[in-house]
């Protein structure tokens, strides 16, 4: 008696998507191939398959919207065209300003920026190199504090291309882009000087050896020593819990300033703000009671009193050449470490204007 025949096999019911981001390996089993076909379906190389399994691979892609990770992508070619850039503290206008021109020299390179915020804590530095290192950043621009010795190490191990701004690490042999602060602490006193200022003072951030404080203070002790008619000066740390602290400083300042006003100079943006709101406290106006003039002009500085004097940095060329520097390093270029200063602007407001008239 004949046999029946087998039923036919069923058909295979598709399989849904596997949860979460589809892999190499999803769409390979899909398919019905290895992962190297898919590979050489993603590659363009599909002259090597078949019709028939390059339809299978692309229905397999699509059914699954697989997309190759970029970073994946990148360490086959060895590059991830991503840049680090660690800053001392992001809430400081002068970190964002030079974010701002390095980011935007990498974007036009075909680089991205990845940003690690430190916020001013110490014994962070070396924590954003391994971090941003485990994202495979091909280079570092580093704007930190710079007192974090085992960060020149870690940087020294992964072997990437370092520049510097603003601030030195002075183990590191790096590249380094900053304000020229000796020129542009002269700049500030020459003005007040001119204006009619005698009695100086310099108030600065706490130092702890950051260098670009610590060459600002020995700038205007060296300005000092080199005129004449500057009768005395002085300079003092002030710290943002220290209110009365600064306000006696002040007073300080007044009485041995006589019947001339005196004048400061503040270290940065924030202790501008800080002088701006003692003076405020003490009832002084900004010009005729008490000089001011501060390094960096951040956006609020004409709104303030009759208007703040400052040194404005050249932030966005400062990270458009800090940029330029590291990926001319990635690509290769070997030179000795080089050093780039630029110079300062003079903005000048009411706040350096002595007479009563501000306008």
């Amino acid at each position: 008696m004949p046999s029946k025949p087998a039923p036919p096999a069923p058909s295979p019911t598709p399989r849904a998507a596997p949860p979460g981001r589809a892999t190499i390996a999803d769409v390979a089993r899909r398919a019905g191939v290895s992962k190297a076909t898919v590979s050489r379906f993603l590659n363009h190389r599909d002259t090597l398959l078949s019709r028939d399994i390059a339809a299978r691979v692309e229905a397999a892609v699509a059914a699954l919207a697989y997309s190759p990770s970029p970073m994946a992508q990148a360490l086959k070619r060895g590059r991830t065209r991503l840049v680090g850039l660690v800053v001392a503290d992001i809430t400081n206008p002068y970190s964002v300003a030079v974010l701002r021109g390095a980011e935007k020299a990498c974007q036009d390179a075909g680089y991205l920026v990845m940003l690690f915020n430190l916020g001013n804590q110490r014994g962070r530095e070396q924590e954003a190199i391994e971090v941003l290192s485990g994202y495979q950043v091909d280079g570092f621009i580093l704007n930190t504090l710079g007192g974090d010795g085992r960060a020149v190490e870690e940087a020294r191990r992964r072997g990437k291309p370092v520049v510097l701004v603003d601030r030195r690490h002075h183990d590191m042999a790096a590249d380094f882009v900053s304000l020229d602060n000796a020129g542009a602490v002269r700049l500030a006193g020459d003005h007040l000087l001119a204006a009619g200022y005698r009695e100086l003072l310099y108030v600065t951030e706490p130092m702890q050896e950051v260098s670009s404080r610590v060459e600002r203070e020995s700038a205007f002790r060296a300005f000092l020593a080199d005129r004449p008619r500057a009768t005395a000066g002085r300079s003092i740390e002030s710290r943002e819990d220290d209110a009365d602290g600064l306000d006696g400083a002040l007073r300080a300042l007044r009485g041995r300033a006589g019947d001339g006003p005196p004048a400061v100079l503040a270290g940065n943006a924030v202790i501008s703000l800080r002088l701006a709101a003692a003076a405020a406290r003490l009832g002084w106006r900004l010009g005729p009671d008490l000089g001011l003039v501060g390094f960096d002009d951040p956006e609020w500085a004409p709104l303030v009193g009759p208007g703040l004097s400052t040194i404005a940095q050249p932030t966005d060329d400062i990270g458009r050449i800090a940029a330029g520097c590291l990926l001319e390093r990635m690509q290769g270029l070997a030179l000795p470490p080089r050093i780039v200063l630029l110079g300062g602007q003079l903005r000048a407001r009411g706040s350096s204007r002595p007479a009563a008239d501000t306008r």
